[in-house]
C-alpha cells in the first residue's frame, strides 16, 4: 500500500476530474508532492506566464492526481484498523475514517499516552514506538489501553505500528485490535505451561535428541536417575549416558536400555521413541520407563508386548515359552530357563519338544500342532534337566498378534509349564504311605488269625511236654513243632515291622543272639546273589532297645545294601564292644565317652556319591531313580536314625564310589542280670522264645523257681475254639476253676448266672461284642473284678480307655503255657 491517503479538501476533487479527465496522466504524481496551497501558487504562476498551454498541462495534472486519490481513499477506508500518514511538520497529511474516528485529529502518540493502562512493560513499549517514530524506523508493539469512556475493567489490547513514509519525514500509522488474539495466545500460553510444568515433573523420563545424537531436552526424573542437572544435560552427547550405542534416531524403535548414573549403579530401563519435525530439524520424543532391579539384560528390537510386563512375563512363577507356527522357541522366561537348566541362547530357535524326554516328544509336538490350529490342548510331560528329569504340566494355547484380526491364524504358540515334580513325589509318597497302611491292616489282620493259631500249637505242644519229658521218643518231635511256632511268630512280629511304627518298648537284648535269629529272614531277603556274612565279637554284648524296632534297623539296612548291589555281592553284619574314652566327633555328631556295642553293617555296592551323603538320613529322599524297579520313599534310612537316636545311640556312614558302603551304629551296653545272664533273644515277646520248653523234668514246670498253681476261678472268653480249650486246659492243670464263653454275648450270661470269678480273661476281637465292651460292660456291674486282655495285635493298637484302667492287663498272642500261667498268677497275686 502507498502512503495515498483520503486528500483533506475534497471540494477540488470535481473540479480536477473535469479538468483533467483526458489529460490526468501525470498530475497526480505532481501535487502529490506539494501541499494546496502549493497548488493556487502554480496555478497563478502560469497564468503570469499566460502560458495557456501549461496551465492546461497543469489541470490535466490535477484531474488525474484527483482520481486517483479518490481511489486511494476507497481503498484505505475498506482497511481493517486506522490508518494515518503524519507529515515531516507534525500535522496529519491523510486519515481514513477509523483513523479520524480514533485519534479525531490528535497525535497518535499523545492519544495513546492517555490512554495507557499503567504497567511498565507497556510504558517500556510506548517509549519504543516513540523513539521510532522520532529517528524514523518501523516498530510494531502491543499496548493496553483504558476504556476510552472511563470504566474500569479490562484493558484493551491494540497492536500499534509505525513506518517511515515516501516524503522525508512523514510518519504512517496504523493500529488494529488484539485483545481476542490476545486472550487466545495467554490461554494456549497457560496451556503450553501447564502441559511444560506436567511433562517436566513426571514420575517417568522423558528426553529428546537430535540426528546428532545430543540431548535437546530432558525432564527432571530422568536428570534426576542420572545425577545431573537438567540445564546442563542439554546439549550433552546421549552416549554419554547409555550403555551401548543409543537407537537410531530416524524412526521409531522400543526395546530395553542400560543407562549410566553420575555416581549409582547402571540400571536398566524400557524405552519408547518416535520422531518428529522441529522447524526443520528431526528430533525423537522418547519416554523412559526405569525396571527393577535385578530384570534380565537389556533387550532391543522387537521385545514383544509381554516385555514390557515383567512382573507378567520375566517375573511370573511358572514357565512361559513363545514359540513360532512350526513349535520353535523365540522367547522364553526365568523360570522355564531354571526348569530345563539351560541360558537362554541354548534354547532360542529350538523346537520346544526337543526339551522334552524321548517319550514325550512326539505327543508335544502333536500338542503344538493342534494348538496353531486354533485350539488349546495340556498335559503332564517330563522336561531334560542335565542327567535327571523334571515332571511338568503343559497348558497350550493360540498367540495371536494384538494388531491381529479376528481369525487370522495365530502367531504360533504360548506354553505355560508348572513344576509338578515335587507334586509327582508327594503323590507317589501318599501312594506308597497308602500301600504301608495298607499292607499293615493286612499285616495285623493276618497276624491276629495267625498267631491264634500260633498260640495253639504252642500251648498244645506245652501240654504234650507235661507228659513226655526228655527220655520220650515224641520229646524232640514235640520240641520241633514248639520251636517251629515260635520261629512263626518271630516271622508275624517282622511283619508288623515293615508296616507300623510302634511305640519303643525297650528290654534286655543280646544282640548275637537277635542277629543269629534275624538271619533267616535277612537271607530270605537278600536273594541268592546276596552272601550274608555274621561276625561276632569274642563276649556277649547286650543292648537295651525294642527288639521290633531293632529288627526294624537291620532289616533295612540289609535291603538298601542290596538294591546297591544289583549284580551280587557280599554283606557282613559284624558286631564288638568299644570303650570311647573322649569324645568323638564324627559330621555334626558327638559320640560322649561310654560302654558302647558297636554293628557295621558293610556292603560292597556301588558306594554312594559325597553330595548325597549329607542328606542320607532325610525324609523321602532317595537315590533309587524315580519309575524303576525298587525305587524307594526314602522313609528307610530316616526311619533307622530315627530308631537309633531314640535308644541314645548314633549311627554313621561311610563309602566311597565303587566299593561300597559301611554303616556304623553305636549304642550304649548293658550288663545283663545274673538269672538272665547268656539268655539269648527269646523270651522278649511273652515267652515265645527258644527257651520256653526247654527240657528239664518234662516241659517248663519242671525249672519253675515260684508256684504258678492257684483255686481262683477264671472266666475265659475266646472265640477260637483251639485257643479256648488250651487256655481253659492249662489253668485247670494249675488248679484253677475255668469257666468258658464262645462270646462277650455268652460271658455275661454267665455272669448273670451269679457265677463268682476272681478274672476274667477275654480275646479282644471277637464276633459281635467285642473284649473291650465286654470289659467296660463288667466294669460297671463288679468294678473290682481283675481282667486279663489277650490279643493278635500288639497293646499299642488295641490301647484304650478300658486298658488304661486299674485290674486290667494285657498279654499278646501267640503265649505259651507258661507265660499265661505266670501272667495269671502275677495279676491274682
Amino acid at each position: 500500500m502507498s502512503d495515498a491517503v483520503l486528500i483533506r479538501e475534497p471540494a477540488l476533487w470535481g473540479l480536477g476530474a473535469g479538468l483533467g479527465g483526458a489529460l490526468a496522466g501525470g498530475l497526480w504524481s505532481a501535487l502529490g508532492e506539494l501541499p494546496v496551497a502549493g497548488w493556487v501558487a502554480a496555478i497563478g504562476a502560469t497564468i503570469a506566464l499566460g502560458s495557456l498551454a501549461a496551465l492546461l498541462r497543469r489541470f490535466a495534472q490535477w484531474g488525474e492526481a484527483a482520481a486517483r486519490g479518490g481511489a486511494a481513499a476507497a481503498l484505505l477506508d475498506i482497511e481493517d484498523g486506522p490508518r494515518l500518514l503524519i507529515g515531516a511538520d507534525g500535522g496529519a497529511r491523510y486519515a481514513n475514517s477509523q483513523a479520524r474516528t480514533l485519534w479525531g485529529g490528535h497525535p497518535p502518540l499523545a492519544h495513546l499516552r492517555q490512554r495507557l493502562h499503567g504497567d511498565m512493560m507497556a510504558a517500556d513499549a510506548l517509549g519504543r514506538l516513540e523513539e521510532a517514530a522520532r529517528i524514523g524506523l518501523r516498530e510494531e508493539v502491543d499496548l493496553p489501553l483504558r476504556d476510552p469512556e472511563g470504566y474500569s475493567g479490562e484493558p484493551e489490547w491494540v497492536r500499534v505500528m509505525v513506518a517511515p513514509g515516501r516524503e522525508p519525514g512523514s510518519r504512517l500509522w496504523s493500529c488494529r485490535d488484539v485483545t481476542a488474539r490476545r486472550a487466545i495466545d495467554e490461554v494456549l500460553l497457560r496451556e503450553r505451561e501447564e502441559l511444560a510444568d506436567f511433562l517436566y515433573f513426571l514420575p517417568v523420563g522423558l528426553y529428546s535428541a537430535d540426528t546428532d545424537g545430543r540431548l535437546r531436552y530432558a525432564n527432571q526424573v530422568f536428570a534426576q536417575w542420572l545425577g545431573r542437572d537438567t540445564d546442563a544435560m542439554v546439549g550433552l552427547d546421549i552416549d554419554a549416558v547409555m550403555e551401548g550405542p543409543a537407537p537410531e534416531p530416524d524412526g521409531a524403535w522400543e526395546g530395553r536400555l542400560r543407562f549410566l548414573p553420575v555416581d549409582e549403579p547402571a540400571f536398566d530401563a524400557e524405552v519408547r521413541q518416535s520422531t518428529f519435525d522441529d522447524a526443520g530439524q528431526l528430533r525423537t520424543r522418547s519416554v523412559v520407563v526405569r525396571l527393577p532391579a535385578g530384570e534380565a539384560a537389556p533387550t532391543a528390537g522387537e521385545g514383544g508386548w509381554l516385555r514390557r510386563r515383567p512382573w507378567l512375563f520375566d517375573g511370573a512363577p511358572v514357565g512361559i515359552v513363545l514359540t513360532d507356527p512350526e513349535g520353535a522357541i523365540t522367547d522364553c522366561n526365568a523360570s522355564f530357563l531354571a526348569m530345563v537348566g539351560l541360558e537362554a541362547a541354548d534354547v532360542f530357535d529350538r523346537p520346544l519338544a526337543d526339551l522334552a524326554a524321548r517319550n514325550d516328544r512326539e505327543d508335544l509336538r502333536a500338542l503344538v500342532d493342534k494348538v496353531v490350529g486354533g485350539g488349546t490342548a495340556q498335559a503332564d510331560i517330563r522336561l531334560v534337566r542335565g542327567e535327571r528329569e523334571v515332571a511338568v504340566g503343559v497348558f497350550l494355547s493360540p498367540m495371536t498378534s494384538l494388531s491381529g484380526r479376528p481369525g487370522d491364524p495365530p502367531d504360533g504358540a504360548v506354553a505355560h509349564l508348572i513344576d509338578t515334580t515335587e507334586q509327582k513325589n508327594l503323590e507317589q509318597q501318599f501312594a506308597q504311605a497308602q500301600k504301608m497302611q495298607a499292607m499293615g491292616q493286612l499285616a495285623g489282620g493276618v497276624a491276629h488269625d495267625f498267631n491264634n493259631l500260633l498260640t495253639a500249637m504252642i500251648g498244645f505242644s506245652d501240654l504234650l511236654l507235661q507228659r513226655h519229658g526228655i527220655g520220650d521218643p515224641s520229646f524232640a518231635d514235640i520240641m520241633q513243632i514248639k520251636q517251629n511256632a515260635n520261629r512263626a511268630a518271630n516271622l508275624v512280629r517282622q511283619l508288623l515291622a515293615f508296616s507300623r511304627r510302634q511305640p519303643l518298648r525297650p528290654r534286655l537284648l543280646n544282640v548275637t543272639d537277635a542277629l543269629s535269629e534275624l538271619s533267616h529272614l535277612l537271607r530270605r531277603l537278600l536273594g541268592e546273589r546276596v552272601v550274608l556274612k555274621l561276625a561276632h565279637g569274642r563276649e556277649p554284648v547286650h543292648i537295651r532297645v525294642d527288639p521290633g524296632q531293632f529288627d526294624q534297623v537291620i532289616i533295612n539296612l540289609a535291603v538298601n545294601a542290596r538294591d546297591a548291589m544289583p549284580g551280587g555281592g557280599q554283606l557282613t553284619i559284624s558286631t564288638r564292644r568299644e570303650a570311647v574314652e573322649t569324645e568323638m566327633n564324627q559330621g555334626t555328631e558327638a559320640v560322649p565317652p561310654g560302654d558302647y556295642v558297636v554293628i557295621d553293617v558293610v556292603d560292597t555296592g556301588t558306594g554312594i556319591t559325597r553330595e548325597n551323603l549329607g542328606r542320607l538320613f532325610e525324609p523321602f529322599f532317595t537315590t533309587k531313580s524315580e519309575g524303576t524297579a525298587g525305587a524307594g520313599t526314602g522313609l528307610g534310612l530316616s526311619t533307622v536314625y530315627g530308631i537309633v537316636r531314640q535308644t541314645e545311640g548314633f549311627i554313621f556312614v561311610e563309602s566311597t564310589l565303587g566299593e561300597g558302603a559301611t554303616f556304623t551304629i553305636y549304642l550304649p551296653r548293658h550288663e545283663p542280670p545274673v538269672e538272665v545272664a547268656g539268655a539269648g533273644a527269646g523270651g522278649a515277646e511273652g515267652g515265645v522264645g527258644p527257651g520256653d520248653g526247654a527240657p528239664g523234668g518234662g516241659g517248663e514246670e519242671g525249672g519253675e523257681a515260684r508256684d504258678l498253681t492257684g483255686k481262683e476261678t477264671i472266666l475265659l472268653v475266646e472265640d477260637e475254639d483251639a485257643v479256648r480249650v488250651f487256655g481253659s486246659r492249662a489253668l485247670r492243670n494249675k488248679g484253677y476253676t475255668v469257666l468258658e464263653a464262645r462270646s462277650g454275648e455268652g460271658a455275661l450270661d454267665v455272669l448273670e448266672d451269679g457265677a463268682e470269678i476272681d478274672l476274667l480273661i477275654t480275646d479282644m476281637v471277637m464276633p459281635g461284642m467285642d473284649g473291650a465292651t465286654l470289659a467296660g460292660r463288667v466294669r460297671e456291674a463288679r468294678p473290682d473284678l481283675k481282667i486279663i486282655l489277650i490279643s493278635g495285635y500288639s497293646e499299642d493298637v488295641i490301647r484304650g480307655d478300658i486298658v488304661n484302667q486299674p485290674d486290667t492287663h494285657f498279654l499278646p498272642k501267640p503265649f505259651s503255657l507258661k507265660a499265661l500261667a505266670e501272667k495269671v498268677r502275677e495279676v491274682l497275686a
